[in-house]
């Protein structure tokens, strides 16, 4: 049998770490000091150290008296208050409230001004003036109306009808009549028996041109003023 020339090796390093695996981990560990403890806000980043200030650049003065200041001490006014506020007092203009609104009855007090339901626009320079660009526009939809108009003017005269004379219609009534009158002859000519289809058809031709030849005849006679349209 194949022996493994390393395992008296192994055997040495099993024999030699085997105590280690008794504990959870290896036997020797370095035991963290309770002062290296993870500190609030230790890991986010830290801003650059902040520059002292130039010696060029000073302080405000500050308003406030410093704490060795004395007041002045020993002036008098010979101002008279009492009568001072009272002359202010009749002379002046009483205040006006300010205006409010409620929402309701016994609800709360709002400031009017700031409600939205004052109408402060109106008071405007250029309130209710139509803009520019609307007047121009409003001017160019009249224009293109106004020649579409006239397009649609022109194209009506060009197709517009007009009105017969009476030699005219007197001759157009006898080419209608004439046209009827050889219908009519050549109808009488036709053999007494029908019996094909050609003659069959050729009657019903014959026919239904007659028909309309009697209504326009009936037509133009009925009607003194015929308009026709220019082709």
């Amino acid at each position: 049998r194949y022996i493994s020339t390393f395992r008296p090796s192994v055997k040495r390093e099993v024999e030699k770490n085997k105590a280690q695996w008794k504990t959870m981990g290896p036997a020797k560990v370095a035991v963290p000091s309770p002062k290296n403890f993870l500190q609030k806000h230790s890991k986010e980043p830290k801003l650059p150290a902040r520059k002292k200030e130039q010696d060029s650049k000073k302080l405000p003065a500050l308003s406030v008296p410093q704490r060795t200041d004395h007041p002045v001490m020993g002036i008098q006014s010979k101002k008279n208050f009492i009568n001072t506020n009272a002359v202010a007092a009749i002379t002046g203009l009483p205040k006006k409230p300010q205006p409010i609104y409620v929402d309701r009855r016994q609800g709360d007090k709002y400031l009017l001004e700031t409600s939205g339901l004052v109408p402060k626009y109106i008071k405007k320079k250029d309130y209710g003036v139509t803009p520019k660009y609307v007047t121009q526009r409003n001017e160019e939809m009249k224009r293109a109306q106004k020649e579409y108009e006239a397009g649609i003017l022109e194209h009506l005269k060009k197709r517009a009808m007009k009105q017969l004379s009476d030699e005219e219609r007197r001759s157009l009534l006898q080419g209608l009549k004439k046209n009827w009158e050889e219908v009519y002859r050549e109808f009488q000519r036709l053999s007494v028996e029908i019996d094909t289809i050609p003659k069959k058809i050729y009657k019903e031709k014959l026919e239904s041109q007659m028909k309309q030849l009697e209504h326009d005849i009936e037509v133009i006679e009925k009607h003194k003023v015929i308009y026709i349209a220019n082709e």
